[in-house]
């Protein structure tokens, strides 16, 4: 008489009953709910521009006493906030005139 010998099934294993295996999978699903919002925060604040390889500059609150100037040059990117001394005109003089051409050139012409 032969012995029957019983199939296992890959399917048929014991579940794993670690309990730190929940918390691995709700860290997952955290940090792609994470990155799903901060691509959903820069679509909304039209910043794609950051992402690009083209230099650009942006003046946030022109003319204002908060006003910020944040320009980027290749992969370096520059945050210039104006103090009470640079907008106050009391450390500066005039040096020239500069003006622009019809054909976008600039000339500057020192006093």
């Amino acid at each position: 008489m032969r012995k029957r010998q019983r199939r296992t099934s890959k399917f048929s294993k014991e579940e794993d009953t670690d309990p730190l295996s929940v918390i691995v999978n709700l860290f997952d699903v955290a940090m792609v709910f994470a990155v799903a919002l901060m691509v959903a925060m820069v679509m909304h604040m039209n910043m794609t521009e950051v992402f690009t390889q083209q230099d650009y500059t942006i003046v946030k609150n022109p003319g204002k006493d908060n006003m910020e100037i944040i320009t980027k040059e290749g992969n370096k990117i520059n945050k210039y906030t104006p103090s009470e001394e640079q907008s106050s005109g009391s450390k500066g003089k005039k040096v020239g005139i500069a003006y622009e051409l019809e054909n976008g050139e600039i000339i500057y012409v020192p006093e």
